[in-house]
């Protein structure tokens, strides 16, 4: 496999480090300790989880013994990728900010700088704090790669401002560059292996690994707590009544008479404007945003088998001299309480719990 080539023949890994390699048309059915689900997460790479000491729920398993420093997953067709260090996972939204702050210097690729960084809305806003200091210009983006694709063609198919060398990504495990317009698990693996190569230049040192990019990076930039409820199956026109309520602003005044005002916060319905094809993408997602930086989103997603599922997205931001190292589902849970107060989610749609949280 493409795997095996790379990690084994080309960077020396021994063979034993690769797992569930081989293709298989059903992702090894509903038999195996993934379910057959290919999409990697803490719950579905429960096999690598389990090596890497971290649980499904995404604390530390105190049985296991001196992990692996480092360990990484795609699903079938290696276009999504997860980033584990010893005990600890690195989310999505705070890997692809990583590497986009790293990049310059930790990637030939890179080495005149990024001219661009793109994130899907939901997407934590850890990217954001990133773009500000390197003084890159950050887009903003509905959900769907083809957003992605019009920033990197927007001086070779439109004439326009060149934002490439190019990097962008989302909460759902998918990062890219301009190198090709798709996401690639692959190449974010490497990226995180060319991190990890220039954060240890000497290899008598103690070794640098990904909890420590991690938590140096919280330091400098602060961290976002990031969450996702998903509500899968649910009856379509119930989900698409909840969303309506939020959009047309009922569900906002019957909150505020209910709780006295005493949340400080706006609401919104994400509209896009392309700025490459001036195409307008509207109803993308309510956002709420509170004073103190947390935001709150709700989108309907088509990815779901039957019916609709809901996801909610939940994001609280410490600053850099604030405590990094707390369990993020119960720093999110006021919060969510309040969302779910807001939007009546449990009274609309009769469900009293999410199916995953991530």
């Amino acid at each position: 496999t493409a795997c095996a080539q790379v990690f084994v023949e080309l960077l020396g890994a021994h063979p034993s480090s690769l797992m569930n390699c081989d293709p298989k048309e059903d992702f090894g059915g509903p038999s195996t300790p993934s379910h057959g689900h290919a999409d990697p997460n803490l719950k579905n790479a429960v096999e690598l989880c389990k090596v890497m000491g971290i649980l499904p729920d995404g604390h530390v398993d105190p049985a296991v013994v001196d992990p692996p420093s480092f360990g990484a997953a795609a699903d079938g067709d290696a276009d999504r990728n997860m980033i584990l260090g010893s005990k600890f996972f690195c989310t999505p939204s705070d890997s692809l900010a990583i590497i986009v702050y790293y990049a310059q210097r930790a990637i030939p690729y890179f080495k005149d700088g990024v001219k661009g960084a793109s994130r899907s809305m939901p997407t934590s806003q850890a990217l954001d704090h990133v773009a500000k200091k390197l003084g890159i210009p950050l887009f903003e983006v509905p959900t769907g790669w083809k957003f992605f694709g019009n920033l990197m063609d927007s001086k070779a198919v439109y004439g326009k401002t060149d934002y490439t060398p190019f990097i962008c990504g989302e909460e759902s495990f998918g990062t890219g560059s301009d190198h090709v317009r798709e996401k690639d698990g692959m190449w974010a693996v490497l990226a995180w292996l060319a991190i990890l190569a220039y954060r240890n230049p000497d290899p008598a040192a103690p070794l640098v690994g990904v909890e420590q990019v991690a938590t140096e990076f919280w330091a400098e930039f602060g961290r976002n707590y990031y969450v996702r409820y998903d509500y899968e199956g649910v009856d379509k026109g119930k989900a698409e009544e909840m969303m309506e309520r939020m959009r047309t602003g009922a569900a906002k005044k019957e909150f505020d008479q209910s709780t006295k005002g005493q949340h400080q916060y706006t609401t919104d319905d994400f509209t896009y404007t392309d700025p490459v094809d001036g195409s307008v993408s509207p109803k993308q997602g309510i956002r709420i945003l509170f004073a103190d930086g947390s935001r709150v989103v709700f989108r309907l997603s088509g990815t779901g088998v039957v019916g609709a599922t809901i996801r909610m997205y939940l994001e609280t931001y410490v600053g850099p001299t604030g405590a990094h190292d707390e369990y993020a589902p119960e720093k999110v849970k006021a919060l969510a309480e309040t969302a779910l107060q807001l939007s009546l989610l449990e009274k609309i749609t009769g469900r009293k719990e999410p199916t995953v949280i991530t």
